[in-house]
């Protein structure tokens, strides 16, 4: 597979978590608004996966963010928060999943989006500048050992999407029932 990512350019759920709202259509109050982030599965060509130390909260995650309420879709967040977090522009992917977060105390759920952007070169990689306001590090890790880092919503998506059944959907980062994709 051709490599989907091209050199130098440039959050899991940036700065305040899963902010960012969905553009609203004009209507009644009722009409819900809600928070989308997409993510990116990058790999090196050994299979391990890049992963990123956010500043804003513990343990590690993938790079993506938050939807800006602009109009900007899933696939548009994805490669701008790429860009923003570590140098990288994305060129193309596959989605790999969804996942519906049920609303709870203190947090506000939503939709999440992962995408497979295919394995890249050494040159790509060693090309990352991180944006040190929000990404501490970074680091390539074997899938097992980035599962380990992973916070536990990121993980639950990134081995259901790793498993390599096409496109996933899960209810709060598990499969449901009778939902089928293939």
């Amino acid at each position: 597979m051709a490599s989907m990512i091209s050199g130098t350019a440039g959050a899991d759920d940036g700065p305040g978590g899963a902010g960012g709202l969905a553009a609203a259509a004009a209507g009644p109050a009722a009409t819900p608004a809600i928070p989308v982030s997409a993510g990116a599965l990058i790999f090196d060509q050994a299979g391990q996966l890049l992963i990123l130390r956010p500043t804003y909260k513990s343990g590690w995650t993938i790079p993506g963010g938050v939807m800006e309420d602009d109009g900007e879709t899933p696939w548009q967040a994805c490669r701008r928060e790429v860009a923003e977090e570590c140098g990288i522009e994305v060129t193309g992917g596959r989605l790999v999943c969804m996942d519906f977060r049920s609303p709870r105390p203190g947090r506000r759920g939503g939709i999440r989006y992962l995408f497979d952007c295919g394995p890249v070169g050494d040159e790509v990689l060693a090309a990352i500048v991180v944006q040190p306001e929000e990404i501490s590090e970074h680091r390539l890790a074997p899938l097992p050992e980035a599962l380990e880092l992973l916070r536990r919503p990121i993980r639950r998506r990134v081995r259901a999407a790793c498993r390599g059944r096409g496109l996933v959907y899960l209810e709060d980062g598990r499969p449901v029932p009778g939902v089928g994709t293939d």
